[in-house]
């Protein structure tokens, strides 16, 4: 009788590790992010703004901590937005192109993405090190970085 009962106990506990290890590959299948915002509102509301700030660096230098610790924020806000752009299902007038390059992880959407987060940390590293001449030229590759990606992606006026 008792090796009936543990021979239950035991079918039971690995159904049950079962379950679990199935509803972990569904979980992993499932999407970690949700996106809200589309391309242009990105831009637009996160974008824009933290790049004015990094790029005015050299014509408006900074004069005391807060001001560094303004680029700094800027320059990492920067950097996540390449990660927020890296999250398929965003609108954008050029959508099938940009998620067709996310899809294969390594279009032009996908590089352009990856080095302004990869140049926008180098800025706030610069900017930690309170560094304007380093700054100075990490901002006009960040620019050229934008410069080449609009020139793809950007509608045309």
């Amino acid at each position: 009788m008792k090796t009936k009962k543990l021979s239950v106990f035991m079918l039971v506990q690995s159904l049950f590790c079962l379950g679990l290890l199935l509803a972990g590959v569904a979980m992993a299948q499932a999407p970690m992010f949700q996106p809200v915002g589309t391309v242009l509102q990105i831009m637009q509301g996160v974008v824009v703004p933290n790049s004015d700030v990094v790029f005015k660096v050299t014509s408006k230098p900074p004069k005391d901590d807060k001001d560094w610790a303004a680029i700094q924020n800027s320059a990492l806000t920067l950097a996540e937005a390449g990660n927020l752009l890296l999250i398929p299902g965003r609108a954008a007038v050029y959508k099938s192109d940009i998620d067709a390059d996310l899809k294969k992880g390594n279009g032009d959407w996908v590089k352009y993405a990856k080095a302004l987060t990869v140049m926008s940390t180098k800025a706030f590293h610069a900017a930690s090190a309170k560094d304007i001449k380093e700054l100075d030229t990490i901002t006009d590759d960040i620019e050229a970085t934008c410069e080449n990606c609009h020139a793809m992606y950007h509608p045309q006026k």
